[in-house]
Parts: structure tokens; C-alpha cells; sequence
């Protein structure tokens, strides 16, 4: 009340005050209408925003929707491929799988031909348009092919009337691996063949030996078949290590060499009867490999080879030793040590060592000059000549020799360098007509038998 009092009167003696104080109602008027109309706008913008909000969410899940739906599609593409991957992967395996089995059946068939030199032929594994080629022949078709088998088995009038002993002897098969692809490598056989040509006088003895390398095809989806054979002989057909092939020329040369009584050489009777059996290997261009037997022999250090021969003689006269008589001359200059071996029993069972009966050893620690040694089965490279067995021959032999073998790519033991190994098949003064060889061994993994 009394500052009312005192505005009233400010108020009355001051006119200007007068004016402001009827103008303040005015501005709050004013004010009111603008914050009543700010009011309006916001509380309106609220409801189009509220309504908005309601549009766009009825929306969301619809797109929600959409991108679930289409993860869900891109997940089920992406299991689905997987498992059309992973379905035509095992496939894959399987008729891989299939195929190696196959293979495998396909090589013991062949072992089982080689064995029974082709009685019966398996014609279903072979393809009807089935092509053979070998140095001298060339044919076609599956019948063409058993027929040739068929006459130089003897099985028909003219393999009768030209062949007898025809026989073949398999040394490996191998090769046959199935690709990713499902493509197969050759399989290679290696073998000895041998046969006698009876309608010639002197009847020789043909001997090849070489590999066969077959092509293998899937006939169907698991299925093999051979759709070709391709013959090398060892003698005419490797260059430097290589199989490769020739002329028929060379095929007709090399075969009429073995028909040629003058040319056929090693075929002379030994001294001593029997013989340290062996396989032949390879008739090479110059050289044989053979692979002999565990063996036991009496042993002795000689100076003179007839002397040698005189005191294994006398030793083993009631044995009845094997030829030939292998000597051993050492190379160094300082140390010229002389041996010689006769074989007296070898092993026949393949891969294991001859047993040395006590008696025999019980005989030998009884000498004092021979002893017993057993020697291990080995693979040896030999050349043939009919030379006397001078040390220029023997030298002269073994640098040939050497060089034809490593040519074609076989590898002696390294030790072999330390001394000359040669063998004498006939009497140590025979005339005529000699027989001898001169030897190297060669290491285990330096050959492909």
C-alpha cells in the first residue's frame, strides 16, 4: 500500500513517468500475444513431427523386411553353392578314386599276361581300334594285335614252324597315376624276351629286352582301357638315357646280329659245366646287365692264374664248382693285389643270402691259402669279348665298357674304379675259341631294376 502511495504520487508529479507506466501494459499485451503464438507454431510442429515419426516408423520394418529377406537369399545362394561345390568335389574324389582302382587292376592284368606270355589275352581292357608299334612292326586293332602275340607264342602254324622256347620275362611294371583331371600317365613295362628261331640250321637264340609304354585312357567315367603300346628295345632305341625311336633299318640290323652265328657271342661252353645262373637285364648297345645271385665261392690271393686254377681245383674237387672263374686285379700301383673266386652254391630264392653249409666252412679254416666268402646278390654291368685275357684287353674292355653303360644312363659303385673284375668262362690254356667278360657292379639306386 504504501509503495502504491508512493508510485501514485511519483506518478502525478512526474508526467513522464505518467507515459511509461500507461505503455508497460501495452508491451505485456504484446509479449503475451507473441508467446501465445510461439506456443501455437511449436505445440503444431509437435504434432507433424509425432505424425512423421509414425509414417517412417510403419516403414522401417518393411525395409527391415526387405534386408533381412535379401541376407537371407544371399546366405542361402552362398550354403547352396557350397553345397553344389562341395557335392561335385567328393564326385570328383570318388571317380578319381575309382580310376586308381581300375588302374591298378589293369597293371595286375598285365602281370598276369606277361606271366602266361598273353594265354588268354584280356581283349575287354584293351580299345577294338588298339594300335601296336615296335622297331620292326606296326599294327592295328585288337585282333591284329593278339594274332602277332598268338604266332610268336607258337600258338599258330606259321609261329610253329618259326619259334620255339618263346618266353617273357617281366621285370617291373609302373607308371598308371591318375591326374587331377582325371588323365593317366603311361604305364611302362620292362621286360626280357626271348625266343629260338628253329627254322635257320644253327637255331639261334634271339633275346630283347626294352620297355613297352601304354596308353591309358578312362573308357567311361571309371572305366580304363589301352588304346596303344609302343615298344623300345634296350639295344637300338636310347639315346643318352632317353628312349627314342628309329629306323626300321636299325630294328632289321640289330635283329639279324643275333641270327649270326659268327656275331653271337657268350654262347661257348664253359670249363667247368655248370653255370652261376643269372637274369638278363638289358642287351644294350655294347653291354648286358645282369643281375646274379647271392653265391658262395672259395677264394684265393694269386700271382699266377694257372697256379690260381691248380689250387681251387684241387680244393673243390669233390664240389663240383660253377663257372666262370672271377678275378679281381687291384689299379693302385703301390698295392697289386690278385683274387680269384670260384662259385661252388648259390642262392634261389631272389632277395636273400646263400647259407654256407658248416662242413664247407669247416673245410676252408682248414686250408691255409682259401677261405670261404659269400657274396650278396648284385646287378652287374658285363661286356663280352673272345679275346685273351691279357691286362691290355682287360683294360681296354673296361673303359668301353664304362662308357657305353654310364651313356645310357646307369651309374657303377663307386668303389668299382679300385680294381679290374673279369671272368673266365673256358680252361685257363684253352684254344679256339675264348670266353670272357669283363664286369662292373653297379650301385643300387643307379639302375631302374
Amino acid at each position: 500500500y504504501d509503495t502504491a502511495r508512493y508510485t501514485m504520487a511519483r506518478d502525478t508529479l512526474d508526467p513522464k513517468m505518467t507515459k511509461r507506466r500507461l505503455s508497460a501494459p501495452v508491451l505485456r499485451l504484446l509479449c503475451s500475444i507473441l508467446l501465445l503464438n510461439f506456443a501455437i507454431s511449436f505445440v503444431v510442429r509437435s504434432a507433424n513431427h509425432r505424425s512423421n515419426d509414425g509414417r517412417n516408423n510403419a516403414m522401417i520394418p518393411s525395409f527391415r523386411t526387405k534386408t533381412a529377406r535379401s541376407r537371407s537369399c544371399h546366405i542361402e545362394g552362398n550354403a547352396l553353392w557350397s553345397t553344389s561345390s562341395l557335392a561335385s568335389e567328393e564326385a570328383s574324389l570318388k571317380r578319381i578314386k575309382l580310376l586308381n582302382q581300375n588302374v591298378q587292376s589293369l597293371k595286375r592284368v598285365l602281370e598276369r599276361e606277361y606271366i602266361s606270355f598273353f594265354n588268354p589275352m584280356k581283349t575287354e581292357f584293351y580299345a577294338s581300334d588298339v594300335t601296336f608299334v615296335d622297331p620292326l612292326t606296326s599294327l592295328s586293332g585288337v585282333s591284329s594285335y593278339q594274332a602277332n602275340v598268338d604266332m610268336l607264342a607258337g600258338r599258330t602254324l606259321l609261329g610253329k614252324i618259326l619259334f620255339r622256347d618263346a618266353n617273357i620275362v617281366l621285370h617291373s611294371v609302373s607308371g598308371g597315376e591318375v591326374q587331377e583331371d582325371g588323365t593317366i600317365s603311361d604305364i611302362t613295362t620292362r621286360w626280357t624276351l626271348r625266343f629260338t628261331f628253329q627254322i635257320l640250321p644253327w637255331a639261334p637264340t634271339a633275346v630283347f629286352t626294352g620297355i613297352s609304354q601304354y596308353h591309358v585312357k578312362p573308357d567311361n567315367e571309371t572305366r580304363v582301357k589301352i588304346y596303344s603300346q609302343k615298344d623300345y628295345w634296350d639295344s637300338i632305341n636310347i639315346m643318352k638315357g632317353r628312349y627314342e625311336p628309329v629306323s626300321k633299318s636299325i630294328a632289321f640290323s640289330d635283329f639279324l646280329d643275333q641270327l649270326n652265328p659268327n656275331k653271337n657271342l657268350g654262347v661257348a661252353p664253359s670249363a667247368m659245366g655248370r653255370e652261376l645262373p643269372y637274369q638278363l637285364l638289358r642287351r644294350g648297345n655294347g653291354y648286358e646287365v645282369r643281375r646274379y645271385p647271392s653265391f658262395a665261392a672259395a677264394v684265393i690271393e694269386y700271382d699266377r692264374r694257372d697256379e690260381g686254377y691248380e689250387l681251387l681245383g684241387s680244393f673243390s674237387r669233390e664240389m663240383n664248382p660253377l663257372s666262370p672263374a672271377i678275378m679281381e686285379v687291384s689299379t693302385s700301383s703301390t698295392e697289386r693285389k690278385k683274387y680269384m673266386r670260384w662259385p661252388l652254391m648259390y642262392e634261389q630264392t631272389p632277395g636273400n643270402e646263400v647259407v654256407v653249409p658248416a662242413n664247407l666252412l669247416e673245410k676252408a679254416m682248414q686250408s691255409s691259402s682259401v677261405d670261404i666268402q659269400t657274396v650278396p646278390e648284385r646287378v652287374v654291368a658285363v661286356g663280352v669279348f673272345d679275346d685273351a685275357l691279357t691286362e691290355p684287353a682287360v683294360r681296354a674292355i673296361n673303359a668301353s665298357l664304362r662308357a657305353a653303360f654310364e651313356r645310357d644312363g646307369l651309374v657303377a659303385q663307386e668303389e668299382s674304379s679300385n680294381f679290374l673284375m673279369f671272368a673266365q668262362y673256358d680252361a685257363v690254356y684253352s684254344m679256339g675259341k675264348r670266353r670272357a667278360e669283363v664286369w662292373i657292379t653297379l650301385t643300387d639306386n643307379g639302375h631302374p631294376w
